[in-house]
């Protein structure tokens, strides 16, 4: 799903003329994720991107800067399409994201892509400000959708202080896309349903309550029903 916010990848940018193609974009985010997957990050160059995707090379650098703001779009593209349908609890929800965010991450051109530009981050500040913006920040419309849900349900409170929110959702988002890129990307662990079910339990009850609740996964109960200890 993309962002209605952000729009096209390089949205922003003030620059005006003849209107943008979506399907050059496409085709171009495409194109960038294949030849970072084939090249690497030190080889890849726009030339060799223009050349998959068909386009001229002015048509990159009248959207693109650079090589760095490209391939980060290009991963921008593949974490927007990530949705969380209504699953009926907290537990459900957190559990279905996690899984669809690991198989994303399973795929060569999102696994290349995202260590790619997070690796050249550490020596760019405004490529890191460019991958908050372009992937962080939107990405955590998935924690607000999955906190407002949780909180109609009666599952978690309301926060009257928006800061607090914000903090909160914050610190939801880097424990879960923290750990699944860890566990996935440095540990190079799987990411399977009982380890998912054995996180969501623990994000959900703290290492308190996930050891009073023994070792059964949380998703062995109902949706909604409280496991042992935890209450």
């Amino acid at each position: 799903m993309r962002n209605p916010v952000s729009g096209s990848p390089a949205s922003g940018s003030g620059r005006t003329g003849r209107p943008r193609s979506a399907a050059a974009d496409t085709a171009i985010l495409a194109a960038t994720r294949d030849a970072l997957v084939e090249l690497g990050w030190s080889k890849l160059t726009m030339g060799d991107v223009s050349a998959r995707a068909g386009v001229a090379k002015t048509t990159l650098y009248r959207r693109w800067a650079g090589k760095s703001e490209l391939v980060v779009d290009a991963v921008a593209e593949l974490f927007d399409a990530l949705e969380l349908p209504d699953r009926g609890s907290l537990q459900g929800d957190i559990e279905y994201v996690v899984l669809r965010f690991a198989e994303l991450l399973r795929r060569p051109e999102a696994r290349t892509a995202l260590m790619a530009v997070v690796a050249e981050s550490t020596r760019d500040e405004a490529l890191r400000d460019r991958i908050r913006s372009a992937i962080v920040d939107r990405q955590k419309r998935l924690v607000v959708l999955g906190r407002e849900r949780a909180q109609a349900r009666g599952e978690l409170p309301y926060e009257a202080d928006p800061q607090l929110a914000g903090r909160t959702t914050d610190l939801i988002f880097d424990v879960i896309a923290g750990t699944v890129v860890h566990r996935a990307l440095v540990s190079g662990e799987p990411v399977d349903e009982m380890w998912v079910a054995t996180f969501t339990a623990l994000l959900m009850h703290g290492l308190l309550g996930t050891a009073q609740a023994g070792t059964a996964p949380a998703s062995a109960a109902p949706a909604g029903t409280p496991q042992a200890g935890t209450a």
